[in-house]
């Protein structure tokens, strides 16, 4: 049976944030739970689940908090499993309170980081580590980054045409 990818997120404020994680692993085939789990507000249910983890058939934890965000190194506490962060913009400080409290973590506790709001590279991330041990899940990256290759070349080709159709200093 494939690992399952834990997405867990401080506030169910953050989903909007979250969505393109749930997306892609989706889109990937690649099996995933979302919880709302504080490392402030609900401390024992994020230990619990973190700590059980492994057990239930996870292989990658997602975390996603803003502000504080100790969400990830509280479940990363918890488990040896690989643990991303995603830090949420907030207004307070655009996000960069919570980037620093997530890849600020101590010795021996690593937390992955992706970018502020970088939910999309997190999922991308939990799937490159699952494919490790997963051959169909590798080719399914890989088939993945043939068509972003593609799309980018597309643009290109686009970006060309307009540029030999019409003189630049009509556009």
């Amino acid at each position: 049976m494939p690992k399952k990818v834990g997405v867990v997120m401080g506030s169910f404020s953050d989903w909007e944030t979250v969505r393109p994680a749930a997306k892609l692993l989706h889109s990937m085939g690649i099996p995933f739970e979302a919880h709302v789990y504080s490392a402030h507000r609900t401390p024992e249910q994020a230990a619990v689940f973190s700590a059980g983890a492994r057990a239930a058939g996870f292989g990658v934890l997602i975390a996603a908090a803003g502000k504080a965000a100790h969400l990830a190194g509280a479940l990363a506490a918890h488990t040896t499993l690989p643990v991303i962060g995603i830090p949420v913009k907030s207004d307070a400080l655009d996000g960069m309170d919570a980037l620093l409290s997530t890849v600020q973590m101590p010795p021996g506790i690593p937390v992955a980081t992706v970018a502020i709001n970088g939910a999309h590279n997190a999922a991308m991330l939990a799937a490159q580590i699952l494919a490790v041990e997963d051959a169909a899940l590798a080719q399914r990256l890989t088939e993945n980054r043939a068509e972003m290759r593609e799309a980018a070349l597309e643009k290109d080709r686009d970006l060309q045409g307009m540029l030999f159709a019409t003189p630049l200093q009509k556009q």
